[in-house]
């Protein structure tokens, strides 16, 4: 899993503040509040689901005012029920207010991505336990995708991890995998793997786009390290994975939902990829609310 850096927030966190008050500051807040006042807001969960992302809100509460205290409660991987109360930010109101968007976006993005990657990942245990409850090894494990919004990657990449799933390749950089169009123009899969091998030998993983049992077959002849079982149904799947009969890593990929991860948890399949992970995840639902001095309730 992927470690949370510094440097991959930090300047998000500064392009986003910049966005919302570019030079003039938020008017709103500025019109209401001198910077005097003081106060303390709660961050409250209103779903149920798995919090990450707690470093960044607090990262956009720092760059806007040093000053401000923020008592963290949970920590990234915690399970949250609505009500759970998060965390409290303490301070200038007028800097809290300026903050909350921002910080908001930030911690349910993640959050979300967190919290689908455990459902995702909880179904698939749930159904090779209830087949077989002494095999968990044989599992399907869940990947996400480079669909990811730019800028963004290492964030949710770190958040499907903290959900309980894996990372497919960080990028172009790291693992070979041909796809559909470097087949195509190759002129066909062994043509690919060989240009691949000649250039780079055995420095990367080798990942072969599969989309019929015939490509299976090819790529399987190749020995490479993973065969993609690209947008094929469940039946030519299970043929695929009864073709390489574990010999190597397989992975399914395209039009994945609930439904078709329930019947392929315990088919044998390495890995299913799920781009919704990142590209079209619902955020997290949280608010950050006022919290009135005792004396005034």
């Amino acid at each position: 899993m992927i470690s949370l850096k510094p440097h991959y927030y930090k300047h998000l966190v500064k392009l986003a503040l910049k966005e919302d008050l570019n030079s003039v500051g938020d008017v709103s807040t500025n019109a209401v509040f001198t910077g005097k006042e003081i106060g303390t807001f709660r961050l409250i969960a209103k779903a149920q689901g798995v919090l990450c992302g707690t470093a960044v809100f607090c990262e956009v509460f720092r760059q806007i005012d040093t000053r401000l205290t923020i008592d963290s409660y949970f920590t990234d991987g915690d399970s949250l029920t609505p009500g759970t109360v998060v965390a409290r930010v303490h301070g200038s109101i007028r800097s809290i207010l300026m903050g909350e968007r921002t910080a908001l976006n930030f911690i349910s993005h993640l959050s979300g991505i967190a919290t689908r990657a455990h459902e995702l990942v909880s179904i698939a245990h749930n159904v090779v336990q209830n087949e077989n409850q002494n095999n968990q090894e044989q599992c399907v494990r869940i990947l996400d995708t480079r669909k990811t919004l730019p800028g963004y990657r290492m964030l949710q990449k770190y958040a499907v991890g903290i959900g309980g799933a894996e990372n497919h390749r960080i990028g172009l950089y790291d693992m070979v995998m041909l796809k559909d169009n470097h087949i195509d123009a190759a002129g066909g899969i062994t043509q690919a793997v060989e240009k691949v091998r000649k250039r780079w030998g055995n420095k990367y993983k080798i990942e072969v786009e599969a989309r019929t049992l015939t490509d299976v077959q090819e790529a399987l002849s190749l020995n490479v390290d993973r065969i993609m079982l690209d947008n094929m149904d469940n039946d030519t799947i299970l043929k695929a994975i009864k073709i390489i009969n574990g010999k190597i890593e397989t992975e399914a990929s395209g039009n994945m939902n609930e439904q078709r991860l329930a019947k392929l948890a315990g088919s044998g399949l390495t890995f299913i990829s799920f781009g919704e992970l990142t590209h079209s995840v619902k955020a997290f639902d949280f608010s950050l609310k006022h919290e009135k001095p005792e004396s005034q309730t």
